[in-house]
């Protein structure tokens, strides 16, 4: 599986294969079960995403299946992301792939957990999730172009209009929900600033 670099500054749009996930009220303890929450780092924990499902089902989990191998677009539906508040959640998801989470509706914390790695959360009618995930059975292969900016996604000749509120859009496109970026892009104000505090200038000595 290819798996697309972390997200990193501004994200307006993202084009990527999609992969649906159906069911209301799927919490984070399905999306990385607890016991996975004892590693010391975040980087194995592909692994683990969906591991219960995925074990129950044989195969046959979306995240299992050979056509969404590569996908990096998470169609959902209502309430996901319920539960507890782990941040190995978006974190397992980012490291399977997912570059962004389409959906009905999603739990406020999942949400701003996502929203600290650059992966959007966007919504859609309930109808419209539903519709999105049947176009995406239909050809795994086709490639969605989530745009973020514009709140809209489409996949071959159809669309859907997305929302999402105002601050969040604000920090995905212009970068600022990447605090480490916005830091290295103003390392020349930064350093000024610092040159003029007296506690770390011996106090003009």
């Amino acid at each position: 599986m290819s798996i697309p670099a972390f997200p990193v500054g501004p994200v307006p749009r993202h084009r990527g294969c999609g992969v649906a996930v159906v069911g209301d009220d799927i919490d984070t303890d399905r999306i990385i079960p607890a016991r996975y929450l004892k590693c010391v780092s975040f980087t194995g924990l592909a692994e683990g995403v969906f591991a219960d499902d995925r074990r129950e089902q044989a195969g046959a989990h979306p995240f299992d299946r050979p056509e969404h191998q590569g996908a990096s677009v998470l169609v959902v539906n209502g309430n996901f992301g319920c539960g507890s508040s782990r941040e190995h959640a978006p974190q397992a998801l980012m490291r399977w792939g997912i570059r962004a989470v389409i959906g009905h509706s999603f739990a406020e914390i999942f949400f701003g957990n996502c929203l600290a790695l650059g992966i959007p959360c966007l919504s859609l009618g309930k109808a419209e999730a539903q519709a999105l995930q049947a176009a995406i059975a239909a050809d795994p292969s086709a490639e969605l172009l989530v745009d973020v900016e514009g709140l809209q996604v489409g996949l071959g000749t159809a669309s859907w209009p997305l929302q999402l509120a105002a601050g969040p859009h604000q920090m995905l496109v212009s970068g600022q929900w990447d605090g480490t970026s916005q830091l290295v892009a103003h390392d020349p104000e930064l350093r000024a600033t610092a040159a003029r505090l007296p506690y770390l200038t011996g106090f003009g000595a």
